[in-house]
């Protein structure tokens, strides 16, 4: 059966399941948009691999914060991704973290040309951008906020079959009446990809980190995001007697915002861009703290990937995010610290850190539990064994 899997973002843990499916005879072919920035995984194919890669919209790039051009530039991708569709000829199409315009013209498509296709639904981006109307968005975005729930719900009826990563999206697809499609499967890290590596590693050996107490944060800094919290938590540690130094590996327009808070705070900053993807191991391995973000109405549709890349990494983990959000309770149950993403939360998270920073033995415990908790839920083989099924369901429907 010949798959294509586009996954927008590029995500490792996407990555790795197109690997296993081929692994197991399937023709796959996996894909990302090549015009958006971030931190990507294995994307290349290695020796043994029969995935063929193949981006989408290279050339490419997006307006991140003009969002009516935004909008029209993923209309324009959406059409690039039909014309990838035509040229693969995939029996059933595997859909990932994909914005609306572009899942609604792919969606309208693949129903013409009826070929089966399944959402492999991250977020509810209408809920996202209807939190975030009149906060950090005008409220003009309630509007934008009802068309993009028009799309997303369109995209969810034209799915053969749609994948959550958490039972919070049940209400939502029996308001769209599609709740009788819907199969829970928790995302993962890939535990041969992301493993534990020691603190005094090359990677931060080249940057100036040995010795050097680290708060971490490696990944995207979006509208669920605010960036100043992580240097004002920098200084709360500081304040509270710990020197800190705070490493950013992010790109995009968080980055000013990180720079210029530090400076106002004089926090010793590290900012990075994104590094390569068989760097992410010693890249994690250098942070003696990693940071998760989340603002607190993103809700608990969006589950930070970066949590299970952390728990992976085997390191403690700080998550300043909604507790109701999925990602908070593998935080906790690994023996991290969450706390609501306001600057009132800091000064307990900042006494976290320091008591972590002080004690090796707990840090060193709090990282295997990290660990342990990866390798008890993130096995690929039983997610893997879940879509395979699902894929071959809806392949063969189409037929």
């Amino acid at each position: 059966m010949r798959v294509l899997v586009f996954d927008f973002s590029g995500h490792p843990f996407q990555a790795q399941l197109s690997r296993e499916l081929a692994r197991r005879g399937h023709d796959v072919v996996h894909s990302w948009s090549a015009a958006y920035v971030s931190g990507h995984g294995q994307l290349t194919a290695s020796e043994d691999d029969t995935v063929r890669y193949a981006p989408v919209s290279a050339g490419r790039s997006i307006a991140k914060t003009d969002y009516v051009r935004r909008s029209l530039q993923e209309l324009r991708m959406g059409v690039d991704l039909v014309r990838h569709v035509r040229r693969v000829r995939p029996d059933v199409v595997l859909v990932s973290t994909t914005p609306v315009p572009m899942a609604v013209l792919l969606a309208a498509f693949l129903r013409l040309v009826r070929v089966p296709w399944v959402l492999w639904h991250q977020d509810v981006q209408a809920d996202a951008v209807r939190r975030l109307a009149g906060t950090k968005l005008s409220r003009a975005f309630a509007l934008a906020a009802r068309v993009l729930e028009l799309g997303e719900r369109f995209s969810a009826r034209a799915a053969a079959a749609i994948v959550v990563i958490t039972s919070a999206f049940h209400s939502v697809h029996e308001s769209w009446g599609t709740g009788e499609k819907v199969e829970v499967i928790p995302n993962w890290a890939p535990l041969d990809e992301i493993v534990p590596v020691p603190r005094d590693n090359e990677w931060a050996r080249r940057h100036g980190l040995v010795g050097v107490r680290t708060l971490l944060y490696s990944g995207t800094l979006g509208l669920k995001h605010d960036p100043a919290l992580l240097p004002e938590l920098a200084r709360a540690v500081i304040d509270d007697g710990t020197p800190v130094r705070l490493v950013v590996v992010n790109e995009g327009p968080a980055v000013d915002v990180v720079r210029q808070r530090a400076t106002e705070l004089d926090v010793p900053l590290t900012l990075l861009p994104f590094q390569p993807y068989d760097e992410l191991p010693h890249v994690l391995g250098s942070g003696d703290v990693l940071v998760v973000l989340l603002e607190q109405d993103a809700g608990e549709f969006s589950v930070p990937s970066k949590t299970l890349s952390y728990l992976a990494a085997g390191r403690p983990v700080l998550g300043l995010m909604p507790e109701s959000n999925l990602a908070a309770g593998l935080v906790l149950e690994a023996g991290g610290y969450v706390a609501p993403p306001s600057r009132e939360s800091l000064s307990g998270a900042a006494r976290w850190v320091g008591g972590v920073l002080a004690d090796p033995v707990r840090a060193g415990h709090l990282g295997a539990e990290s660990r342990q908790l990866a390798e008890r839920e993130f096995a690929l083989e039983r997610c893997a064994d879940r879509f395979e099924e699902i894929l071959v369901g809806c392949g063969g429907r189409g037929a």
